[in-house]
């Protein structure tokens, strides 16, 4: 007659496995508050306490039917912990008597070969890699768990709500405030493509509008570069009815034009113009020489 594994060994897996399933197939994190997760665990954990109690019932008439010297042995065993059984089991080596009985009847030169069981440990972490990897396969086939893509969906919708909280209590960039940052040049570039390619081109290199690149200017409004820029985003062009004033329209916002008049004094100031030759447009209006102050 075996001794039984401990109820509390049987709780504490439950647990383990309820929150390895909730972790996986729910939709957020938030379980823990949610009545249903707490509800589940009580109902299992009610269900394997009256599993222990008929267990006991049952092993008090199995016991009833030992003789005087098997019920010794039981309650031998059943006096040693489960964590020392599992560490015995594990680590503890036979002894030479105990030696003899799982001997194998073959040897070589002297060398025998036992036989011996599997430790318990080993034997529980190859049966809880199996369920494990069944149950991580089924919640990434057939949900969102663990899929890159979703994860990262999440997490730019995260970050882009954070943004817009922000901007919505952030200070309005205005010509004064606006100041260059070249951590800006980046978002200044995928804005410039969204609002100012179609009239200055790729690179702006220049089109139907003038070649940003280059020294001449049509509209010289601000001695520094980084503020004329902005100046014209948020005013339009006194010669040009197609260069709007995307600011005062709403179309961008105040920090959306110092990211553009960003990445335009990146492209004009700290890297090469892109010459006719190259596919620019020619220079229109007059060579600037403008200061480097950009505050």
């Amino acid at each position: 007659m075996k001794t039984r594994t401990p109820i509390s060994i049987y709780i504490i897996v439950t647990i383990g496995l309820t929150i390895m399933a909730f972790e996986m197939f729910a939709q957020d994190s938030g379980y823990f508050t949610s009545p249903f997760f707490w509800a589940l665990l009580l109902i299992a954990i009610i269900l394997l306490l009256i599993m222990n109690s008929i267990g006991d019932l049952v092993e008090n008439e199995q016991f009833s039917r030992l003789t005087e010297n098997e019920k010794k042995e039981y309650l031998t065993e059943k006096n040693i912990s489960y964590f020392q059984k599992l560490w015995n089991s594990a680590f503890k080596k036979q002894s030479q008597t105990e030696e003899k009985d799982i001997l194998i009847d073959h040897g070589f030169d002297g060398i025998t070969e036992l036989d011996n069981s599997l430790p318990k440990w080993w034997i529980g972490l190859f049966y809880f890699g199996i369920v494990f990897c069944a149950i991580y396969m089924i919640a990434f086939a057939f949900t969102d768990y663990a899929h890159p893509d979703v994860e990262y969906d999440k997490e730019t919708k995260t970050m882009l709500a954070s943004i817009v909280e922000y901007e919505k209590n952030a200070p309005t960039i205005d010509l004064e405030t606006a100041k260059y940052s070249a951590d800006n040049i980046a978002e200044g570039e995928q804005l410039f493509k969204t609002n100012c390619v179609t009239c200055h081109g790729d690179g702006a290199k220049g089109g139907i509008g003038p070649n940003l690149t280059d020294k001449h200017w049509i509209n010289i409004k601000e001695k520094s570069l980084f503020k004329n820029v902005f100046w014209m985003l948020e005013n339009g062009s006194p010669n040009n009815p197609t260069m709007r004033p995307f600011i005062k329209e709403g179309t961008i916002t105040g920090r959306d034009a110092e990211k553009i008049a960003a990445y335009i004094y990146h492209i004009n100031q700290e890297t090469s113009p892109i010459t006719q030759a190259q596919g620019g447009a020619a220079p229109q209006g007059e060579e600037v020489k403008w200061e480097n102050n950009n505050e």
